[in-house]
C-alpha cells in the first residue's frame, strides 16, 4: 500500500511537471524531442506494472530522470537556470546541466538492464551481470548520440538546441563518458540496495503452495 501511494505520487509529480513544461517551452520542437523518452517509457511502465513490477529504487530513479528530461525540455539544456548556477559556482565554460541528463542516461538503464537480467535468470549474480548491464547502458547512450546526429541531418541548424553542444567539439565523447560514470556508480552500493529490493519483490510474488 505504501509503495502504491509512492508510485501514484511520483506519477502525478512527473505528469504535472510535463504539463507545466509544455505550456510555454523555449522551443516547442526541442521540448517534444527532449521529453519523448518520457512519453515513450510511461505507457510501457504502466502496462508492465502488474506483470513485472520494478523495484521501488528503479521507479524513484526513473521519475527523477524524467524530471531531468522535462526541465531540460522546457528551457533547452543549455539554458536551464540550475545549470547556470553550477557553471558560475565552479567557473565552467558552459552550462553543464545536460551532463546530469547523460549521467542519468547511464545510471537508470544500467539498473533496468541489471534487474531484468537478474530476475529473468538470464545471468547469475556476479561480475558478468554488471558488465552486461553496463554494456546495455553504453549501447543506449551511443544510440541516443546517433539519434542526435540523425536529427541534426534532418533539421540542420534547427537542431542546435536539441544537440546542446554549446560549441564543445568533444560533447559526444563527454556525454558517453558521463553515461559510463552513471552506470559505474551503480557498483558503489546501489547494486546491493537493488538486490535487497529484488529479494523482497520475489518473496512477495512467490506463488503460495
Amino acid at each position: 500500500m505504501q509503495n502504491n501511494t509512492l508510485y501514484v505520487t511520483l506519477g502525478l509529480i512527473v505528469l504535472l511537471a510535463l504539463i507545466l513544461s509544455g505550456i510555454q517551452p523555449y522551443d516547442r520542437a526541442t521540448w517534444l524531442l527532449e521529453v519523448s523518452p518520457v512519453l515513450l517509457a510511461t505507457p510501457v511502465l504502466l502496462a508492465t506494472h502488474h506483470r513485472f513490477p520494478l523495484t521501488r529504487l528503479l521507479y524513484v530513479l526513473i521519475a527523477f530522470h524524467a524530471l531531468v528530461l522535462i526541465l531540460g525540455g522546457a528551457y533547452t539544456y543549455a539554458r536551464v537556470p540550475l545549470g547556470f548556477w553550477v557553471q558560475e559556482l565552479f567557473d565552467l565554460q558552459r552550462n553543464p546541466y545536460d551532463k546530469l541528463g547523460h549521467f542519468m542516461q547511464g545510471l537508470v538503464p544500467m539498473l533496468v538492464a541489471r534487474e531484468i537480467l537478474l530476475r529473468q535468470r538470464y545471468v547469475t549474480p556476479g561480475a558478468m551481470l554488471n558488465f552486461l548491464a553496463i554494456c546495455v547502458a553504453l549501447a543506449i547512450s551511443a544510440f541516443y548520440e546517433l539519434i542526435e546526429w540523425w536529427v541534426a541531418l534532418i533539421a540542420g541548424g534547427g537542431a542546435t538546441d536539441f544537440l546542446g553542444t554549446q560549441g564543445d567539439p568533444w560533447d559526444t565523447q563527454s556525454d558517453m563518458l558521463l553515461a559510463l560514470l552513471g552506470a559505474s556508480a551503480v557498483l558503489l552500493g546501489i547494486d546491493r540496495l537493488q538486490d535487497r529490493q529484488i529479494a523482497v519483490l520475489e518473496t512477495h510474488n512467490k506463488p503460495e503452495g
